[in-house]
């Protein structure tokens, strides 16, 4: 009697330690997933593009005749104003030249001015008059001339901006066309890149971009679209946008390349991690989990990419909850376990899963 008690006792907790093992078995076999709630987001339509950083204004100064030169008003990266005489060319024969045309024209004026008289009072013809008129005008033309030969030896600056380096020095006989300085307004910046055909439906002036430079890459720095060239370029069908960006510190400089980024059409729409989404084909899938924890597969359209989330137009309603990671170990209607959801509720999904099961 004894014995047979004792093997009924042993039976019982053979079949005990069995059904536990098959409930943690099954609990094993139920993937373990991370879900969250399908979110709104702020989302835009973003162009990249690579520019080219341009001066606001530039200018190349250059010898317009083939002189000396005597002064040089300024120094390298120096900023002149508006009118400022910047070089000095030697004009001691035109000054001289000038003198003796304007010494002549007064003479000139004076004959003209003593023969008006007597043309007055009758003692001149009119044909005297005019040929004094006619030389006094030479005389004046001549003095004009001789005049902006010297303003030619004069160069000033046509706009306020700041000088390049100094690459000639005074003494140095300049030949006609010999640079002499560069002058950059760069206190704005045009900004030009290009943006292919298909993408003039999205461009106009107006918009506002981003640019950054290698350079400074935490500093972004911001803008407008000026301009949309009216010209496509048939070899590489791109157009050429201008931008302007304000250049405070004087950071860009012409030339500098910088990587633009244009934001068109924002919007709030809803998101969820790139990761929950599954593509077949043009198709893409998520999986939305039902109030038993199970996954259930739905076709959703999506939209733009962005900060590692992507936009759902179409398929997905805000606060539903979805497979972000672990999408691979899951198919339509399985059962799943959520990471960091309570013991207590892991426990009762059991049940759940030995009926689906």
């Amino acid at each position: 009697m004894l014995g047979r008690l004792s093997f009924l006792l042993s039976l019982t907790v053979a079949l005990a330690a069995c059904g536990g093992g098959d409930a943690k078995g099954r609990e094993k076999q139920v993937p373990l997933v991370k879900a969250e709630a399908a979110s709104p987001m702020r989302f835009v339509d973003r162009i990249e593009a690579v520019g080219t950083a341009v001066a606001n204004e530039q200018v190349t100064l250059s010898a317009p005749v083939t002189e000396r030169i005597v002064r040089l008003n300024f120094d390298d990266g120096s900023f002149v104003r508006r009118g400022q005489i910047v070089a000095v060319l030697q004009q001691a024969q035109q000054t001289a030249e000038l003198r003796e045309v304007q010494a002549r024209a007064r003479e000139a004026q004076q004959q003209l001015q003593r023969v008006e008289a007597l043309k007055n009072r009758g003692f001149a013809t009119r044909a005297d008059y005019d040929s004094r008129v006619a030389a006094a005008a030479a005389a004046r033309a001549q003095a004009q001339s001789s005049q902006a030969q010297i303003g030619d030896r004069v160069i000033r600056a046509p706009f306020s901006g700041w000088v390049s380096l100094r690459n000639i020095s005074v003494g140095a006989i300049a030949s006609q066309g010999t640079e002499i300085v560069t002058i950059s307004d760069i206190d704005t910046i045009k900004l030009d890149f290009t943006v292919p055909e298909t993408m003039l439906a999205s461009i106009r002036p107006g918009l506002t971009i981003q640019a950054r430079s290698a350079a400074y890459p935490e500093q972004p720095f911001n803008g407008t679209i000026h301009t949309v060239d009216t010209v496509v370029d048939p070899n590489t069908r791109a157009v050429t946008i201008r931008a302007r960006l304000p250049n405070p510190g004087r950071r860009l400089r012409p030339g500098m390349m910088l990587n633009v980024g244009i934001e068109n059409a924002p919007r709030v729409g809803l998101s969820v991690p790139e990761l929950a989404v599954v593509g077949e084909g043009d198709q893409r899938f998520v999986y939305v989990l039902d109030g038993q924890s199970r996954a259930r597969r739905r076709a959703v359209r999506t939209g733009v990419r962005m900060n590692g989330r992507i936009e759902i137009v179409q398929g997905l309603r805000q606060g539903e909850r979805i497979v972000t990671e672990g999408v691979v170990k899951v198919a339509d209607g399985m059962q799943v376990r959520i990471a960091g959801r309570p013991a207590q509720q892991r426990a009762q999904q059991a049940p759940a899963a030995r009926q689906g099961g």
